[in-house]
Formats: C-alpha cells, sequence, structure tokens
C-alpha cells in the first residue's frame, strides 16, 4: 500500500511522468526541457569537501564541487562533474546563466529530462 500513484501525462511531446509524491514533484521542479535539450536550475555549493550531487532546494538542484569560486575554476569544475554524471562531452554542456553566482542554468544538449532525472537522483546506481 506505500507505493507511488503515477499519473500519466497524455500529449504528443514526451515528458516525465507526473506524481503525487511531493519529492518527487521537487525532483522536477529543477529541470525544464526545451526541443534542443534540457535546462537544468543549480544552486552550487564550492569548497565542497567532495563533488556531489545533493538535494533539491527550491526549485534548483543543489550540487557541490571541491573547486573555490576563483577565476572560474567552479564553473568549470561544475561542467566537468556533471560531463562525468551524464557520460557525455563537455560540449553538449553550456553555462548560460549565473556566470558569477552559486544560482546557475545549465543547457544539456540533446538530453531529454527523464534521462537528466536518471542520471542526478540522489538514489541513482554510481
Amino acid at each position: 500500500m506505500g507505493g507511488k500513484q503515477i499519473q500519466i501525462q497524455q500529449s504528443n511531446n514526451p515528458t516525465i511522468q507526473q506524481s503525487n509524491d511531493p519529492s518527487d514533484m521537487d525532483l522536477r521542479s529543477f529541470l525544464n526541457e526545451q526541443p534542443d535539450g534540457v535546462l537544468l536550475s543549480i544552486k552550487v555549493q564550492p569548497r565542497a569537501s567532495k563533488n556531489e550531487i545533493g538535494e533539491p532546494v527550491g526549485d534548483e538542484l543543489k550540487i557541490r564541487v571541491m573547486a573555490p569560486p576563483v577565476d572560474a575554476a567552479a564553473n568549470e569544475a561544475l561542467i566537468e562533474f556533471l560531463a562525468e554524471i551524464l557520460d557525455c562531452p563537455r560540449n553538449r554542456i553550456e553555462l548560460v546563466r549565473g556566470h558569477k553566482s552559486r544560482h546557475k542554468t545549465i543547457k544539456l544538449r540533446g538530453f531529454q529530462a527523464a534521462t537528466v532525472l536518471a542520471a542526478v537522483s540522489p538514489n541513482r546506481k554510481s
């Protein structure tokens, strides 16, 4: 009886299935699917003890990187870390907004929201 209720959204555009579980809603709030990829809203924590994906914070996904926020080192570390997590070349990941802020928008070219969600999910298999 503890299973999740899933509602399938009827549409010609494939999207992530909607769920009544509030924690699932938080996971989707940081993703915005576009025709050519996905926009990912991130809150970066520089100078962390290790690179890791955190929990959603509001409408952003928290990502910790070890690099300091100096001379774009944290931005480069973020892009490198995402490329590793998503198993893709770095040129498919673009920092669109937030070059000098902890709040960033990343464009992931050629990805679908469901693929990104599976890759950044806290309970994903490493």
